[in-house]
């Protein structure tokens, strides 16, 4: 059996904003999007698009917050783990940092596809 307390809507959400609190407070790439994402997103109310248009944009650009998000957990537990230098801890986060890279990849090409579609 699972060591866990019962879900309680507040504590769990005050558990989010602690993590939200902490990424913002000691990840230089998650400030870097999280800024991208707040002149972004303004931009993406302006422009005249569906809102399926509208959606998908939103979506890659919380995408790429997200991947962060996962990347700065895996990386914290390999820390947590080890601090010496493993191959397998080098792997995680390796892997770790595919998620961002394919988040950005997957951003860049619907930003441009959509933004293209719109403009030209």
């Amino acid at each position: 059996m699972r060591n866990q307390p019962k879900y309680h809507l507040f504590k769990n959400t005050s558990y989010a904003l602690a993590g939200l609190k902490d990424i913002l407070q000691n990840e230089s790439s998650f400030k870097i999007e999280i800024l991208l994402a707040l002149v972004l997103i303004p931009f993406i109310l302006y422009i005249d698009a569906s809102i399926v248009e509208k959606s998908l944009l939103f979506i890659t650009l919380m995408g790429v917050l997200i991947a962060e998000t996962i990347n700065s957990s895996i990386e914290r537990v390999v820390d947590l783990v080890t601090l010496e230098h493993h191959e397998m801890a080098k792997r995680a986060k390796d892997v770790g940092s595919t998620v961002v890279f394919l988040s950005i990849t997957l951003f860049v090409i619907i930003w441009s596809a959509l933004l293209y579609n719109i403009y030209l």
